[in-house]
């Protein structure tokens, strides 16, 4: 397992202690993780995160199968880092939902915040995106492929 960063537990201390919470006595947890394979779309995901811009990620429901995880839950927090896992911020998750591919919204697609914010872009990076990942795992993309579609907002930055 990769070992966290202190920039990660440091912003988790403040975070709590901001709602004057412990952290040896707090039930709450957290994941981090970056966006996307790549340093740069990393890093640029990350500080769209902090401006308040990308409220939303999407992944294919596929790899929680394939890798074991369960799917994000409303609530759930989430500490987002650049590609070198220093800490960017904090999100909370609102929303989640599964749906094929081809039926995201363009208002799902907006709250993304990438790119001109249209769902044409949305779909270009995103196909170019899972057909890759969807590669490494021998499977091919479709439209009609289960996508999860989730909402979220910075609570600490």
């Amino acid at each position: 397992m990769e070992k966290i960063k202190k920039s990660v537990e440091k912003m988790w201390k403040e975070y709590l202690e901001s709602k004057e919470e412990i952290v040896q006595n707090t039930d709450q947890t957290y994941t981090s993780w970056y966006f996307c394979d790549n340093e740069k779309s990393a890093n640029d995901l990350a500080e769209l995160v902090k401006k308040g811009i990308k409220r939303a990620t999407t992944s294919l429901h596929c790899f929680y199968e394939v890798e074991g995880e369960s799917l994000p839950k409303i609530g759930e927090l989430s500490i987002i880092t650049d590609w070198n896992g220093e800490a960017q911020g904090i999100i909370e998750t609102t929303k989640v939902t599964v749906m094929p591919f081809k039926e995201v919204s363009s208002e799902f697609a907006f709250r993304e915040g990438e790119g001109d914010k249209s769902l044409e872009y949305w779909k270009k990076v995103h196909i170019h995106f899972f057909t890759k990942e969807l590669k490494e795992i021998n499977m091919e993309f479709s439209e009609d492929m289960l996508v999860v579609c989730e909402e979220f907002e910075v609570v600490y930055k």
